[in-house]
Formats: C-alpha cells, sequence, structure tokens
C-alpha cells in the first residue's frame, strides 16, 4: 500500500513544501485540470515535487497531487461521515501554505480552527525568513 511520505521524511527535507487551494475544486478533476489549478490556483510549478491539496465543495473529500520523478501521483480521501476541518486563511486568499504535521491533522480528523499555536523561540535572523511562510491557526 502506498502511503503519504512520514512527517519525519517531510520535516527534513525542506524542499517538500505543501499548498492547500483554499477554494473548492470539483473532484471530477483528474491529473492535467488539477496540475492546471496549480499554475492557476496556486502559482506553483506542478513538478516541482511539492504537494499541492485541493478539497470538495462539501469538505469531505480531499485530493492531493505530487510530481513523483516521472509521473504525478494522486491521493484521495473520502470521508463515510464528517468534513475535514482546515485551517483559517486569511481573507482573500486563494492557496496557504501548511506544515507537515498541520496536513497530517487534517487528514486524522484534528479541527485545527480549534488549534492555538503557542509561542516558541526563535534566531532572529531564521524567524523573519520563515514568517513568510507562517501559517496561522
Amino acid at each position: 500500500m502506498i502511503g503519504l511520505p512520514s512527517l519525519n521524511s517531510l520535516d527534513r527535507v525542506q524542499a517538500a513544501r505543501i499548498w492547500l487551494a483554499t477554494e473548492a475544486t470539483d473532484m471530477r478533476c483528474g491529473f492535467d485540470r488539477l496540475a492546471e489549478r496549480v499554475r492557476a490556483v496556486i502559482g506553483e510549478d506542478p513538478q516541482s515535487g511539492h504537494l499541492f491539496v485541493f478539497r470538495s465543495r462539501r469538505g469531505d473529500r480531499l485530493k492531493i497531487l505530487v510530481w513523483d520523478r516521472d509521473g504525478f501521483l494522486l491521493w484521495y480521501k473520502r470521508l463515510e461521515a464528517g468534513v475535514f476541518k482546515l485551517p483559517r486563511v486569511g481573507e482573500g486568499k486563494r492557496s496557504v501554505e501548511l506544515r507537515a504535521s498541520e496536513l497530517a491533522m487534517v487528514l486524522d480528523g484534528i479541527d485545527m480552527t480549534k488549534l492555538k499555536r503557542v509561542p516558541r523561540y526563535e534566531r532572529a535572523g531564521k524567524a523573519r525568513a520563515e514568517k513568510s511562510h507562517a501559517v496561522p491557526l
């Protein structure tokens, strides 16, 4: 069975970024239409090796598109009951970057809107560089 990469492997590889399209996506979209949405909505290269997450209008389905060396992989999850609870997104944003742990929480059914990130120590130089990619919870 092929599963998502482990959190440990994603956290170690800084190049693997995770992008969530905040607008609902037609779940009938396949590889090519999702790749085009990556370009149009998220503004990234679909062959970059990053993970691109799309949700259904009802919120009970997610698709994750990723390029794997010589072709696209597509993960599709449909919930039998309930909806995926996604992080809060700023007004007008069409996409948001997630951490691997945030994606794992979404997939595990944790309501991200009820979480609060507590302050942590960050070195001055590193903190400024990463704040541009920070996702508020």
